[in-house]
């Protein structure tokens, strides 16, 4: 007998079958398309349109009750201690508000006895048809209430509606001063309209809009326009545009005594400086300065004599970046022109994603 049989020996358990290991992987999620991001933007905007209206009313209501309505005038040149002034209006961004800061800078200037003429400074594509138009009355009023004379400083560009408001200066000779680099001219109207209903029928979406007549969603980018809406939309582009060339007519009379002339920059072309002045659009090339001192010349007064100054919208909690009213009231006016038809004297294709405000 071996004397280790009474040793108790480890049991080892049997050995398993080697098996092959599968490595299961999912299928990576499918990739979205333009067409996918296009779809989800427009559903973003019907649906949070409501909701951006209520934030856009309780911001403005709050920035009213703020009282930062009032603007201040800055000294922007010549005179320090002088008396009369030379009063600088500037008009930047799109022009989709009449009762703007622009309209603040122009009573501001109605209330001043010292301001004794008014330089128009413009860096604007254009904007809305009512807009430019209220802007540019106000700017007339001003001249003849107040008896002073308005010279127009053009900045990057002046185009469309800000052409438009430059005919503010009226009758008055040498008048328009534009850059070296800017674009004027672009005198038209357009209505814009996005047809997406290929985009709608490609994702199964109906329109199921409840209207009390067939021309009540005239203009809506879930169909193509018909014939009758179409022709209902060129009449209005006409009638803005006959206005518009009415109103080039009264600030540039060489125009109005030439039509043909004036069909040939009615084309909604932009025009480079040198052109502007070719076609009869500008009268010199000058920067601010020279617009200035052509203030001060039809004033009738010297430059050692008026101070020229600015105005700017006072610093508030709601003027602000990251303020409520900053915030709500860009993606407002975006969301409300897209979803209204609507005329502009604009420089540009796209005029409610495109114009800045």
């Amino acid at each position: 007998m071996d004397p280790h049989d009474d040793v108790q020996r480890p049991v080892y358990p049997a050995a398993q079958p080697v098996t092959e290991r599968v490595i299961v992987t999912a299928a990576p999620p499918p990739r979205r398309g333009l067409l996918s991001y296009v779809l989800r933007f427009f559903l973003f905007l019907f649906m949070a349109l409501p909701v951006l209206f209520v934030l856009g009313a309780i911001a403005a209501g709050v920035h009213a009750l703020s009282g930062d309505q009032q603007i201040v005038e800055h000294y922007h040149s010549l005179s320090h201690t002088a008396t009369d002034k030379i009063a600088i209006i500037t008009v930047e961004g799109a022009i989709l508000d009449g009762d703007g800061f622009v309209k603040r800078q122009i009573d501001k200037v109605r209330d001043d006895s010292h301001v004794r003429a008014v330089v128009l400074r413009i860096d604007s594509p254009g904007g809305t048809v009512t807009a430019s138009d209220y802007l540019y009355h106000h700017l007339r009023e001003l001249a003849k209430d107040r008896d002073i004379p308005i010279v127009v400083s053009m900045g990057g560009m002046a185009a469309s509606g800000g052409y438009y408001i430059a005919m503010a200066v009226g009758s008055n000779e040498r008048a328009i001063f534009a850059e070296p680099t800017t674009w004027t001219g672009s005198i038209g109207v357009i209505i814009p309209h996005y047809n997406i209903a290929g985009l709608m029928k490609t994702w199964d979406i109906e329109e199921d809009s409840v209207k009390s007549g067939p021309l009540k969603q005239m203009g809506s980018p879930t169909k193509p326009l018909t014939p009758e809406e179409r022709a209902i939309f060129q009449h209005l582009v006409d009638d803005s545009f006959h206005r518009f060339q009415a109103i080039v007519k009264a600030g540039r009379p060489a125009l109005a005594k030439d039509p043909e002339a004036l069909a040939k920059v009615s084309t909604g072309q932009v025009f480079t400086t040198d052109e502007a002045i070719s076609n009869g659009l500008v009268d010199e090339e000058g920067f601010i300065e020279r617009a200035i001192d052509r203030a001060i010349e039809l004033a009738h007064r010297s430059r050692d004599a008026v101070k020229v100054v600015k105005y700017r919208n006072p610093a508030s909690l709601f003027s602000m970046p990251f303020s409520a009213r900053a915030a709500a009231t860009p993606d407002l006016a975006r969301l409300v022109e897209l979803a209204s038809p609507r005329a502009y004297y604009l420089h540009t294709w796209l005029p409610p994603l495109g114009a800045p405000f």
